[in-house]
């Protein structure tokens, strides 16, 4: 953005993955930023005491657990031998559909029928990035490097640029706003009325009109 395009002040906005980039960025290059928008936290850094959380807050984390111990063994065989389904996956065609549709089912406002929100030439078209690159490895591996790098926020660290938090209903666990605030500078909130965690991709119109309506003030 600085040394290639010749920006000296720009926004950022990301989802999963794009949110934790943007969350380095601000942390290490915080005058580059006017503002940032997000729409996921993940884990954003170390836990407080247990006696200062709100009651939002208990609920949010044992939700995190739960979901941890329910829906979490994508993460944690990605996160520590990546490359054992990765092989399998990259030479299966059915192997590496069902790998990426069933989080589209169960991360998005679906209510258990995934065409309510996708196409199935939405879907073919993502699995077919993966299929014709060859890339369900390095997406993998990308959790077992970051499991073994420490990513979070220290504790007493916060990032103070300016922030738009974007909650979707079906989002994996959304964290109430006094969790987000103890990490982030968080200048607005919007709670959404539908959509989950493929924001950008499930409801486009929603995801751009809070984003525009955010940075609109730093024009």
């Amino acid at each position: 953005m600085t040394d290639v395009l010749g920006y000296e002040h720009f926004a950022a906005t990301g989802e999963d993955f794009g949110a934790m980039v943007i969350r380095q960025l601000a942390l290490n290059h915080p005058e580059l930023l006017c503002g940032v928008h997000l729409t996921y936290i993940g884990y954003a850094g170390s836990l407080p005491q247990q006696s200062n959380l709100s009651e939002k807050e208990q609920k949010y984390l044992q939700t995190t657990q739960q979901w941890a111990m329910q829906e979490g063994a994508y993460a944690m065989i990605q996160s520590t031998k990546p490359q054992t389904p990765a092989y399998g996956l990259n030479d299966s065609p059915v192997g590496l559909a069902s790998w990426l549709v069933e989080k589209f089912r169960a991360w998005s406002d679906t209510n258990g029928d995934v065409e309510t929100c996708f196409s199935k030439d939405d879907l073919l078209n993502n699995i077919m990035i993966y299929w014709v690159t060859e890339t369900i490895n390095s997406s993998m591996r990308l959790y077992y490097e970051i499991g073994h790098t420490e990513t979070g926020l220290k504790p007493g660290q916060r990032i103070d640029v300016p922030t738009g938090f974007a909650s979707f209903p079906k989002d994996i666990n959304p964290p109430p706003r006094e969790w987000v605030e103890r990490f982030f500078n968080v200048q607005r909130w919007t709670e959404m009325p539908r959509g989950g965690h493929f924001a950008a991709f499930e409801e486009p119109e929603l995801y751009a009109d809070d984003v525009r309506a955010f940075f609109r003030q730093f024009r």
